[in-house]
């Protein structure tokens, strides 16, 4: 657990809503947007998840930030009654809130909240990751909702296809949305990667942004952005919990939790020294 405790502090700006906020802030300054996402704990009741959902519209209500808000349907148990709650506080503070993807498992029941919740907001999003077979179909879906999408590689193995390229499973999820969905975030650290994910979009005439997770290695990506004349935006977690390497992810991925370890102790930096100075406990 302290290993993996330590390996994911470099992934959140701290522990409280206020850290997030002062992040994003200070890539308002460097020319960045964001969207921050409450990471929460596996304690957490669905009530607790969506009052930390609810205390984050009402402050970035009253900051001068391009800022969405990024939420996991699975920590609030589906529950369409809070979903509901958070998507009229969302409309009433005119806050985009994106649906950031979890295990495969997870994926059925998280589109058909956002379907729902369609019909009451539009200012939605999605997370597509390249490596799930299901995701052409959800790209699909996603232009048909008119919804912003991001793309991921993902973190969470599809069972119906566990050996995939996972460049290759990244890229033909852009290539099912150019020409087709409302905005697409290239969400990759992979410099080459973006470098061509951006391109396609582009010569599809697609809006496009390159999204980076902060407390990630970010310069050469944010070079391939500038090349490619797009913004980019920065994915700012914050919260107590650990996530991604919870001691349930590493009992049903055993090389999670390798990863924290090789994260933590291969003297390689976590995060980019262009990102702000972080209060420490």
């Amino acid at each position: 657990m302290p290993i993996a405790e330590r390996a994911a502090r470099a992934y959140v700006a701290g522990p409280e809503l206020s850290d997030a906020l002062r992040t994003g802030h200070w890539l308002s300054r460097q020319g960045f947007a964001s969207s921050i996402g409450f990471w929460n704990g596996d304690d957490d009741e669905p009530r607790q998840v969506a009052d930390a959902h609810l205390a984050a519209l009402d402050a970035l209500a009253g900051e001068n930030l391009d800022c969405y808000l990024s939420i996991k349907a699975p920590p609030l148990e589906f529950d369409r009654r809070l979903l509901a709650e958070l998507l009229d506080r969302a409309h009433r503070r005119s806050i985009g809130v994106h649906f950031d993807s979890l295990g495969p498992e997870a994926a059925d029941e998280t589109f058909a909240c956002i379907a729902s919740a369609r019909q009451h907001y539009p200012k939605l999003g999605c997370t597509l990751p390249g490596r799930w077979r299901r995701s052409l179909r959800d790209a699909d879906s996603a232009v048909d909702l008119r919804l912003n999408v991001r793309v991921v590689k993902g973190g969470w193995v599809d069972p119906e296809m566990p050996e995939v390229d996972l460049r290759a499973g990244f890229l033909a999820v852009i290539d099912r949305l150019a020409g087709r969905a409302t905005h697409v975030g290239v969400a990759t650290h992979d410099p080459s990667l973006a470098r061509e994910a951006l391109r396609r979009l582009r010569s599809a005439g697609t809006s496009s942004e390159l999204e980076l997770l902060y407390g990630l290695p970010a310069r050469q990506a944010i070079r391939e952005a500038a090349d490619a004349g797009v913004p980019v935006r920065f994915y700012v977690p914050y919260g107590r919990a650990w996530l991604p390497y919870s001691l349930s992810q590493a009992r049903q991925h055993p090389g999670v939790l390798w990863r924290a370890l090789r994260d933590s102790l291969a003297g390689r930096p976590l995060h980019p020294p262009a990102l702000p100075p972080r209060e420490r406990d």
